[in-house]
């Protein structure tokens, strides 16, 4: 059991104030978009005297058993701390064989790992649950497309748009949003003004109440940061979902989204793929997208932690590189769960004490700590943390 200290990436979509007010650090005036809590090998985590991926490498045993059985000698999740202030990019994470493909693929076409045309970091997938610290705005999936053509006709722009978002009611399903998704990602010419027609109509709408409001209010909160991109059009086939502070969503691979804005803890995979599908200035490869994303239509689905003992709730995660349960124990003392792997906590308020065979560690708010495979601990105090483990073990 060893204090853990994560690194903050400052991309441009950050907040300024979240992340230093969790770590009880100075707001410097730059944006700080995650905290990541892990080994992965662009920002591994430190402890005393080393970092996380150093320490497993010397020390393999401390993952489990189990968790290297079916992920090697690696920490096979990652935990975040994200917080936007403004919208990121659409984008969709590989399936494991996907991502195994296409790494081997762009390194034996010489692609640097640094190239801006570089679509796969690693060979990993990078499926993602994302709980929200406050209210939480997100892009989620596809929206039926017969809703999405009556949304846009809402806004007095159907007739305007018919050559772009005519199959979303003269084809079926997956057909009919694959369409209409590639087309507006290749907008030019007169075409390339339609997204500039969409905000203008959204502006008679943005007070409206229901669904057609919260989509005019959409338009305009994604034009605001992405003047005139077409990928604002992208994003208006799918689902806007708003988080609850404790709820989740569960981001499978081949699931189109994009966070708008908020703070939550972000757990995935130990993977830094990400196949982006507009919204950005970085590469966008519509052949990848073509073969990674799942067009059909979906609800959202807004999880809730499950409780699995006192002061103890579990997020459902179907996937078998990490589990997430958040710890609230109050006026007890209860048992760290997820032994068998090596786990990483996160104290997000209050304070912590968790005594185990090496004695006591004490953790503040913005605090986090290491836990080996077979190490035993208990949990007391008036703190709510987060706690990451591997999904075998």
């Amino acid at each position: 059991m060893q204090s853990l200290h994560g690194t903050v990436q400052h991309y441009a979509w950050g907040t300024t104030d979240a992340i230093p007010n969790l770590l009880g650090v100075p707001a410097d005036g730059r944006p700080f978009a995650e905290y990541w809590l892990g080994a992965h090998h662009v920002a591994p985590s430190r402890l005393d005297g080393t970092t996380l991926d150093a320490l497993l490498r010397e020390r393999p045993t401390l993952i489990g058993d189990r968790s290297r059985t079916s992920f090697g000698d690696q920490l096979p999740y990652l935990l975040k701390v994200l917080s936007a202030r403004h919208a990121l990019s659409l984008q969709v994470h590989p399936s494991r064989e996907q991502a195994q493909e296409g790494y081997a693929r762009e390194n034996e076409a010489g692609i640097a790992p640094d190239a801006p045309e570089r679509t796969y970091k690693d060979d990993w997938p990078k499926p993602e649950i994302l709980i929200a610290l406050e209210e939480f705005h997100t892009l989620s999936g596809f929206r039926d497309p017969r809703r999405t053509a009556s949304l846009f006709a809402g806004l007095g722009v159907a007739g305007e748009l018919a050559s772009v978002i005519g199959p979303l009611t003269e084809r079926k399903g997956p057909a009919a949003l694959a369409e209409v998704f590639l087309d507006v990602l290749s907008l030019d010419g007169e075409r390339a003004q339609l997204s500039e027609l969409v905000c203008a109509a959204a502006m008679a709408h943005k007070d409206d109440e229901g669904e057609l409001g919260e989509f005019a209010r959409t338009v305009l909160e994604l034009d605001e940061v992405f003047p005139t991109d077409p990928g604002i059009l992208a994003a208006l086939l799918m689902n806007r979902v708003t988080l609850q502070p404790g709820e989740a969503l569960f981001v499978p691979a081949g699931h189109m989204h994009a966070h708008l804005r908020g703070t939550g803890i972000e757990v995935m995979a130990n993977s830094d793929n990400v196949v982006r599908g507009g919204l950005t200035t970085k590469h966008v490869d519509v052949t990848e997208l073509v073969k990674v994303v799942e067009f059909s239509p979906s609800d959202p689905v807004v999880t809730r932690p499950e409780p699995v003992a006192p002061g103890v709730d579990r997020y459902p995660a179907p996937c078998p590189e990490f589990d997430v349960w958040r710890i609230a124990p109050g006026t007890a003392t209860v048992t760290v769960p997820g032994v068998g792997s090596a786990r990483i906590l996160l104290v997000v308020s209050g304070t912590a004490e968790l005594a185990g065979r090496d004695g006591t560690l004490h953790l503040g708010r913005g605090g986090s700590c290491f836990l080996a495979a077979d190490e035993q601990a208990t949990l007391s105090g008036d703190a709510v943390a987060f706690l990451a483990a591997s999904g075998v073990r």
